[in-house]
């Protein structure tokens, strides 16, 4: 089972990796850590080489975020808040959270999107306020890559220099991709079903 799940992720090669981190943006329980802590393994094993396994990442992280920034970008406020307030509990955020962030967003400007490539909470949810206050787009792709490119890398290299220290961690690794995917799904659970609005519903329809 350990080797299955690493081959499961190496075995896509660069456009999988890079597909498995755009969905982590859009759909939280994958963790990117994980991601990268399994190609940073293969690096060190020579099954992948660093630099492409890192633009790869990037450009799968980016684009799972543009996804979100051209939602707020393209449907404005108007569209955007009843769609967030339907689906809120399986995208495990409601208006009040994107409110929240998009103030956060104002104080602080544009550079808090590539500050936030670093947060594991924050990351995803910026580019949905950043679309909405229509940030441009070269910009807010170009801050996306580069705090994708720093958080990758440094993801990948952790990895690579633990398998070298551990001779023993390949045989492990796919247990720790388990237990991490699992406690994952079980706090995307946990939150899904004592979710709540934090607006009425009738705000929704409106």
């Amino acid at each position: 089972m350990n080797q299955w799940i690493i081959q499961l992720i190496e075995g896509g090669g660069y456009l999988g990796i890079a597909f498995l981190m755009a969905l982590e943006n859009v759909f939280p329980p994958i963790p990117s850590e994980v991601i990268m802590w399994v190609g940073g393994n293969a690096v060190h094993h020579g099954r992948m080489s660093f630099w492409p396994l890192l633009w790869w990442g990037t450009v799968g992280s980016t684009f799972g975020n543009y996804l979100w920034f051209l939602l707020g970008d393209r449907m404005g406020y108007e569209r955007t808040r009843p769609f967030v307030e339907k689906h809120g509990r399986w995208l495990t955020m409601d208006w009040g959270h994107v409110e929240a962030t998009e103030r956060f967003f104002a104080r602080h400007g544009q550079w808090v999107v590539f500050f936030l490539r670093f947060s594991p909470f924050l990351r995803t949810i910026i580019s949905l306020p950043a679309g909405l206050m229509h940030m441009n787009h070269v910009k807010f792709l170009a801050f996306t890559f580069g705090g994708a490119a720093i958080w990758n890398a440094l993801l990948i290299g952790s990895a690579t220099i633990l398998a070298g220290w551990f001779s023993g961690l390949e045989n492990i690794l796919g247990y720790v991709v388990i237990g991490l995917l699992a406690l994952a799904l079980l706090g995307y659970l946990v939150r899904v079903l004592t979710w709540k609005s934090t607006h009425p519903a009738q705000d929704a329809a409106e």
